[in-house]
């Protein structure tokens, strides 16, 4: 397999608890073609600023970003794409965590399919990573079927910046990687995914995605955004579409990991 860089984008916040566990699952890697590009978001607390400068001392692969004012996830993760080297761009989140051969079996499977976009399959864990759920990726996505409802978890995305180039995030406070991931299927068309779990999400209390809620003006946005809906037009496809499809996934995975654990 031709070892191609991957470039792998990590924003941070405050995330002393989690950092190392996620910064120690891209170095145990069994692909060892990769540059980390971690940008900190303006972080108060002092544990994660030197827990940051300890990994980039210790391995050069490594690239710490420290932005000089809070601007938010989509802010903070295209800091680190635009100074990404790799042809391959993937996103991990500060706590979450990648299984060790995530890399390899990933680029290996986009390389099979010719694709610009991947994703896999992933458990769900809690802050004490006890696992909580797993949700299973569609083998196969069309921008149509993207536009009901986030099927791709961020923490398993990788694209390939050969064909279309690089794509930064829509600066949205929420939904800011659905977003992405729509734009870059209006290019490609087709994005393809693998069923095999290979990475951990956590869920937290605090989290910004904790409050489903405050996320329906942000789905809103994005469909106002991406596809130039009207309020009117996307809040009527939010409530008639993307509720409907988002509830029978939430009730699918469920029932699958119910499966999983009686295996």
């Amino acid at each position: 397999m031709e070892q191609e860089l991957v470039s792998v984008i990590m924003p941070t916040y405050n995330a002393a608890k989690y950092l190392r566990g996620s910064i120690e699952s891209i170095l145990s890697q069994t692909y060892p073609n990769w540059e980390l590009l971690i940008s900190d978001d303006a972080s108060t607390n002092p544990e994660t600023k030197e827990i940051l400068e300890y990994y980039q001392k210790k391995d050069s692969r490594i690239k710490v970003f420290f932005l000089p004012r809070n601007l938010g996830p989509a802010c903070t993760r295209n800091k680190s794409i635009i100074e990404a080297r790799g042809r391959y761009i993937a996103f991990c989140d500060s706590d979450d965590r990648w299984m060790p051969q995530k890399l390899e079996k990933q680029i290996k499977f986009m390389q099979e399919k010719k694709c610009c976009l991947s994703y896999t399959s992933y458990f769900e864990c809690d802050e004490n990573d006890v696992k909580c759920g797993i949700v299973i990726a569609p083998m196969h996505l069309t921008l149509s079927e993207l536009k009901k409802d986030n099927k791709i978890g961020c923490l398993t995305a990788m694209y390939d910046t050969t064909k279309y180039g690089k794509f930064l995030m829509p600066t949205i406070r929420k939904r800011q990687d659905w977003a992405l991931f729509l734009t870059i299927m209006k290019k490609c068309h087709n994005a393809f995914g693998m069923q095999e779990p290979l990475a951990y999400y956590r869920h937290r209390k605090n989290s910004i995605s904790t409050n489903k809620l405050s996320l329906i003006k942000y789905n809103a946005k994005v469909y106002k955004d991406i596809f130039g809906y009207s309020y009117t037009h996307a809040y009527t496809y939010l409530l008639c579409v993307f509720m409907p499809t988002h509830i029978y996934k939430i009730i699918k995975n469920r029932i699958y990991y119910l499966g999983y654990k009686v295996k």
